[in-house]
């Protein structure tokens, strides 16, 4: 897979630090996942995912945690919630691997 692309459109993306301030069970999905709000700290506060997490995290694991998320997608209503954001993870099958900082840095930090 060796498709590129031009720096101005890798530009376009808003990838932001956020911390992971809230994660209910979700039950009415078909696959199972958490309803995670995020903090960003910033005008845009907090941003709702829902995230497929299941497989590798405990919700009382996920509390705090600092993650980057994707903000440009159009708000998605899965089942009876609004997700505005994607949380990025490395996935192998069902188990997705978090993408964070190594170190605790301000949230809203743009990804680059």
């Amino acid at each position: 897979m060796n498709r590129t692309i031009r720096w101005e459109d890798f530009s376009k993306i808003h990838m932001w630090v956020g911390s992971i301030m809230g994660v209910t069970g979700f039950p009415e999905v078909l696959d199972p996942a958490y309803q995670v709000r995020i903090d960003l700290r910033s005008d845009l506060r907090i941003k709702k995912s829902s995230a497929q997490l299941t497989t590798l995290y405990a919700k009382e694991d996920l509390f705090g945690k600092q993650v980057i998320i994707v903000v440009d997608f159009p708000k998605k209503q899965i089942a009876n919630f609004i997700s505005e954001s994607l949380i990025l993870g490395a996935v192998e099958g069902k188990d997705v691997v978090l993408l964070k900082p190594d170190f605790s840095v301000p949230n809203v930090l743009k990804i680059s």
